[in-house]
């Protein structure tokens, strides 16, 4: 299976893709999906939406896995974070991907093993588990570690369907 994980942003969204196979993990690529500085929404927008389809298509991913946003204090932070990850959720179901959503607690709690660690600690793992030379930038690692949750949680729904006689093939249950 191979999934493609983003951590989405107004700015700079994070993207990550690796395979799973079994209980291994290995990485594939990672970056960033960079907006027009100073940019219109709508420039934005298209830049997310012109990244992703291009990483789906440059990276055939079974699956994606996209981190839910969090409320911040400033609303109109808030605001651009949903409209951004509105645009990436919108490229993917355009690309026909089935989607998973996490938060960033559970994102955390399943690499780290801590809901509340820090970007520096998520990089870390990031690396460690996937067997990396460095850490990744810090949006890249954050999508990677959404690719890896997606990951864990899928081999334990795996699991539970296999004892059931059942399984799942690119994204669909059989």
């Amino acid at each position: 299976m191979r999934v493609l994980g983003i951590d989405p942003g107004s700015r700079i969204a994070g993207f990550g893709v690796i395979d799973v196979a079994g209980q291994q993990r290995s990485y594939v690529a990672s970056g960033c999906i960079k907006t027009p500085v100073g940019g219109t929404l709508p420039e934005r927008v298209k830049a997310l939406l012109d990244g992703i389809a291009q990483i789906v298509e440059t990276y055939q991913p079974d699956i994606a896995a996209v981190e839910i946003v969090f409320v911040n204090v400033n609303p109109q932070s808030t605001l651009l974070l949903g409209q951004a990850r509105g645009a990436v959720i919108a490229a993917l179901v355009l690309a026909g991907l089935p989607i998973a959503e996490y938060t960033a607690l559970q994102v955390k709690q399943a690499v780290v093993g801590n809901g509340h660690a820090d970007k520096d600690q998520v990089g870390h793992m990031v690396q460690r588990l996937l067997r990396l030379s460095g850490i990744p930038q810090a949006d890249a690692a954050d999508a990677l570690a959404v690719a890896l949750a997606h990951s864990q949680h899928a081999s334990g729904v795996a699991g539970q369907l296999q004892k059931q006689g059942r399984s799942i093939r690119r994204g669909r249950l059989i």
